[in-house]
């Protein structure tokens, strides 16, 4: 008996035009999934395209805030996939609207029309945090599986790749700035992933080989304190910068202002709240197994990556002859 072809199958991804949708979108696209992507502008997201065969990629226009446009973008389609997000509030995109409303209304739609649903949260995720970013992460998440039960959701940490926000940003600040400040003293714990393996996890659950209804928790093989990953971006990038300690007040107050500078200054106080919690991986996770390792994924650490991509911040690039 032929076996069903995944061509079959439609997915639609949710915010699949970002940082970590186009890596979703190559993952679902190289497993023979018809992939439709649900975003606000499909006029920006021809780039998508050239990840698949002609026709299987095609762009559509949906917005969280409208629940009309969230439903169309789900008729016919057999898993619904939620990447939205925001890392900061301006103009009508706001935490609440985007993470919480808009995630439920993509869970009511997958109900709605039987499809099944990934939802990607975020490492942090707490309706009791200091940040509005991460209060909305765990409203969307409650919201989420009171209307689809069987919702997979996934929560990363900070993500690491070639367009990564973190690794590019610091490393970006660190050639032109003298000094990198260490928020609350650096000491800070994050768990890299890699925004490759964290596609794999979500195209294993389109594919149904996660359990249903369950919260997994995507970290990188090792833990590093703020502090450590600056030092190895300086590392990196061969430059010296000096290390200065800023507590979190004083961040707080500095995010007033530097909410509204350009990147990679940009430091809003929701950032600086969010610095007052690790970024790791819990252990209740790691015991039941809902982690890349319980999954089968064996992650990639940063130094595999990173320094392929942060090349273009040192002072004479990738070709000088460097010391051994």
């Amino acid at each position: 008996m032929t076996a069903r072809s995944n061509f079959d199958t439609l997915v639609t991804v949710y915010g699949g035009s970002g940082f970590l949708g186009r890596h979703v979108v190559r993952a679902l696209a190289k497993r023979d999934y018809r992939v439709r992507v649900a975003v606000r502008r499909p006029d920006l997201a021809f780039h998508l395209q050239p990840l698949g065969r002609v026709g299987q990629i095609h762009a559509v226009q949906a917005n969280l805030r409208d629940t009309t446009s969230v439903e169309a973008a789900a008729r016919g389609a057999h898993v619904l996939v939620n990447l939205t997000g925001i890392l900061k509030e301006g103009g009508r995109q706001r935490f609440d609207t985007i993470h919480s409303f808009g995630a439920e209304q993509v869970a009511l739609a997958a109900s709605a029309h039987g499809a099944r649903m990934v939802h990607v949260s975020a490492i942090g995720a707490d309706e009791n945090s200091p940040a509005a970013y991460a209060r909305s992460k765990a409203v969307a998440e409650r919201l989420v599986l009171a209307a689809q039960p069987q919702a997979i959701i996934m929560r990363p940490s900070i993500l690491f790749g070639p367009e990564d926000d973190f690794f590019n940003r610091f490393a970006s600040l660190a050639r032109m700035s003298p000094v990198l400040p260490l928020i609350g003293g650096g000491h800070t714990k994050f768990q890299p992933a890699f925004v490759g393996d964290v596609a794999k996890a979500i195209a294993n659950a389109v594919d149904g080989k996660l359990r249903a209804g369950t919260i997994y928790e995507l970290g990188g093989p090792d833990v590093h304190t703020f502090k450590e990953l600056m030092q190895y971006i300086l590392a990196t990038i061969e430059r010296k910068r000096l290390l200065v300690p800023l507590p979190f007040f004083a961040a707080r107050f500095k995010a007033l202002f530097l909410q509204f500078a350009p990147a990679p200054l940009t430091l809003t106080p929701g950032q600086v709240d969010m610095l007052r919690t690790d970024n790791v991986v819990s252990d209740a996770a790691i015991a039941d197994k809902r982690t890349f390792a319980g999954i089968g994924i064996e992650p990639e650490p940063i130094e595999a990556i990173v320094p392929s991509y942060l090349w273009r911040f040192r002072k004479a690039g990738q070709f000088r002859s460097r010391v051994a």
